[in-house]
């Protein structure tokens, strides 16, 4: 509408500009007309290129329109997908809270002495249970001597049964991590050292049973922490448990050493399954050379029946040529004189 509007307007002065010319002659104001009609050409050329720019406007803002319109859908998409990441990072952080407070509980349960003890024995049952078939271990169990063993191994001889004890020394594997120095971390060394020393021999004194159980026993560490502790830095501390013969293990050196332990009782079970076999075996061989010899003696009374029978046969041959010979005699044939030599059956 500007664009026309602005064309009214410049035909109008055209015309006033034409009227006024007229007015006062035509020759006279030649320049004059010249420059009405130049105005009047410039004015239609500016009018074409204001509705060429309204034009362009109205494509450019159909575009920026379409444009926006793709932008907000982007956009929505966009926090659609920021919200759902929103959520699972606040189900996330729900999860680290309640890990949290559980590291907290475990905290708790490893810092009481008695509880932590009960901590070790769950995971000493859990290890064992998965490992080894119900009859080849017992927790609990108490021993000639009087004590009560965390877990007695039921192996066969050698190796016998072998104890495993749940205890560990966590208050001075802690002492000796939280050392700021090398004077307190000597001394707390050194009472680590002591603590595992004193486990060691307290379980060879209580559960290496001459006679009753294996030569050697299981010091059960459910920390692979305090093992691996012991290993770098305490080698002295393991040889003379070496030479109690109390053997050290952690979570998994224990999983291997049942796994071994299982296929030891599997060879065992075999064996006795095979002495089994071989026992049934030769009770099946005697019953065979029963069967062979029974058979023999039905052969020889077969052997036997067919024998009468061949000589009833002989009889039965003789007495059908006797009877010829009768039968003869009634019509009038001579009758040879017998043979001495052969005897009448």
């Amino acid at each position: 509408m500007e664009t026309a509007l602005l064309v009214v307007i410049a035909a109008a002065i055209a015309g006033l500009l034409g009227w006024v010319v007229a007015r006062r002659g035509g020759a006279a104001n030649t320049p004059l007309v010249e420059a009405v009609t130049k105005l009047h050409e410039d004015q239609i050329m500016l009018a074409e290129r204001l509705k060429a720019l309204n034009e362009t406007t109205a494509a450019v803002q159909g575009q920026v329109a379409e444009r926006l319109d793709k932008q907000g859908e982007k956009t929505t998409v966009t926090l659609t997908a920021l919200a759902e990441r929103l959520a699972v990072i606040d189900s996330a952080q729900k999860n680290i809270a309640e890990l949290s407070g559980q590291m907290m509980g475990l905290q708790d349960i490893l810092s009481n002495k008695q509880a932590r003890g009960a901590f070790g024995e769950v995971q000493l049952r859990d290890i064992v249970a998965d490992a080894l078939p119900a009859a080849a271990y017992e927790f609990q169990s108490t021993l000639t001597n009087g004590k009560r063993a965390d877990c007695l191994l039921r192996m066969p001889n050698p190796p016998g049964s072998i104890v495993i004890d749940s205890k560990f020394p966590l208050e001075s594997f802690r002492a000796l991590r939280e050392a700021a120095d090398d004077a307190s971390r000597t001394l707390a060394s050194r009472a680590f050292s002591a603590d595992v020393l004193k486990h060691v021999k307290d379980i060879a004194e209580k559960y290496i049973v001459p006679g009753e159980t294996a030569e050697s026993a299981l010091m059960f560490l459910p920390s692979e922490a305090v093992y691996a502790e012991l290993h770098t830095n305490f080698a002295e501390v393991m040889q003379r448990s070496y030479r109690e013969r109390v053997w050290i293990v952690s979570p998994t050196t224990l999983w291997a050493m049942l796994t071994t332990l299982r296929a030891v009782l599997k060879d065992v079970h075999m064996r006795e399954q095979a002495g089994l076999i071989q026992k049934e075996v030769r009770a099946l061989l005697e019953d065979v050379r029963r069967l062979d010899d029974r058979t023999a003696r039905l052969q020889a009374h077969f052997n036997q029946a067919v024998e009468d029978v061949r000589q009833v046969r002989i009889s039965t041959e003789k007495v059908a040529k006797d009877a010829e010979k009768i039968e003869n005699v009634e019509l009038g044939e001579a009758i040879p004189a017998p043979k001495l030599t052969e005897p009448v059956r």
